[in-house]
């Protein structure tokens, strides 16, 4: 073995990992109170207003989990994809395998998150997620080649190793006692654990087997919502995975600096400040859509169809708003419109305070006055 003793799965005590529950005490507590806060603001939401929630956060999340792999995806095929999933009617689009498959991992998570862990579900998402994929040879099923399966960075000739997963001829053995923990944790499990806890092991114990070809991040992911589910009793649609992307590079130190050892009270509190963080994006979300829907019966008759859709794409940014704030610029690219039109429209859109202006001449900016 060329790293004798250099991992986590080297250990003697993997896996069983040790902790200090204190750590996380607070944030535990913190985050089963809001919890209650966000069924209350759901209870607020009319069905139209959470379908749009729902598909908002689900696909928000695909693209975000699959942004902290480097891969980038068109957000209009994947929200077509997503409704169409849902049964909605959406326009003809040209089929994107890449979108189409997360899309369906994403609603099969969001479907069927009681289910047990088994081998088959982890394999179908595997397989949903390589749509289109012709580089990959263990499709649906655990990796099988003899090469180490490692995290590396650097050049080719002289790389980083970050990290090496267990051979590929133990999978199946590691896998087996990974699917037992997990349902066995699981709220009507033989050794229910608190759901940050288990969410936080999960993923750690998960990635660091590593059992696919690719996708091990965005699978590690998807089964921390379907511990928060368990929890929840329903869909969690948390924001994991923009949290992560935001701050991506902590991401990935945390994970280097916890896979050579079994004690993880460090990734422990890490990764349950990241799900606080999670939960209270996804609960500002739920705000936004609420002030959102009063914001349009309020001025939707009052802006002329440039303005409309210029408004409508910022609302697009959620609670986050508009990247660095509307410019002039920005508002002829988005409604096609000459520069003398955009400044009268702009204007307009300040006196009616449906838009706040800062800045002056070129720093000239604009922010939706709901987000202030």
């Amino acid at each position: 073995m060329p790293y004798k003793n250099h991992w986590n799965w080297q250990q003697k005590d993997w896996p069983h990992f040790t902790y200090d529950a204190s750590a996380i005490a607070k944030v535990e507590q913190e985050f089963l109170q809001q919890s209650g806060l966000s069924f209350g603001i759901s209870k607020h939401i009319s069905p139209a207003e959470k379908n749009d929630l729902i598909i908002s956060l689900i696909s928000n999340e695909a693209l975000k989990t699959s942004e902290i792999e480097g891969e980038m995806l068109d957000r209009d095929s994947l929200q077509s994809s997503i409704k169409r999933h849902f049964g909605l009617k959406v326009p003809a689009t040209p089929n994107h395998p890449a979108e189409n498959g997360i899309a369906e991992m994403m609603i099969d998570l969001y479907n069927n998150y009681d289910a047990p862990l088994s081998h088959k579900l982890l394999y179908s998402w595997h397989e949903m997620l390589m749509n289109g994929r012709r580089d990959i040879h263990d499709l649906g099923r655990y990796r099988t080649h003899d090469d180490p399966m490692q995290v590396v960075s650097g050049y080719h000739h002289k790389p980083t190793v970050h990290f090496e997963a267990p051979p590929s001829k133990d999978m199946m053995a590691e896998m087996e006692g990974f699917i037992q923990w997990f349902n066995d944790t699981a709220p009507s499990g033989k050794a229910p654990l608190s759901p940050l806890t288990r969410s936080a092991i999960a993923h750690l114990y998960f990635v660091s087997i590593h059992p696919f070809e690719d996708g091990n991040g965005r699978i590690g992911r998807a089964l921390v919502e379907k511990v928060l589910a368990q929890f929840l009793s329903k869909p969690s649609l948390i924001a994991l995975s923009q949290i992560i992307n935001d701050k991506k590079k902590a991401y990935y130190q945390t994970l280097e600096k916890q896979n050579k050892q079994c004690e993880i009270t460090s990734w422990l509190a890490y990764f349950a400040d990241t799900l606080l963080e999670a939960q209270e994006f996804t609960i500002d979300q739920m705000e936004f859509i609420i002030k959102k829907t009063k914001f349009f019966d309020e001025f939707k008759n009052q802006m002329n169809e440039r303005q409309f859709k210029v408004i409508n794409r910022m609302m697009r940014e959620g609670s986050k708003g508009f990247g660095g704030g509307l410019s002039a610029k920005n508002y002829i690219s988005i409604s096609g419109t000459s520069a003398s039109t955009a400044t009268r429209d702009l204007q307009d859109l300040v006196d009616k305070k449906i838009l706040i202006q800062t800045g002056t001449r070129k720093s000239t900016r604009y922010w939706l006055s709901i987000l202030k």
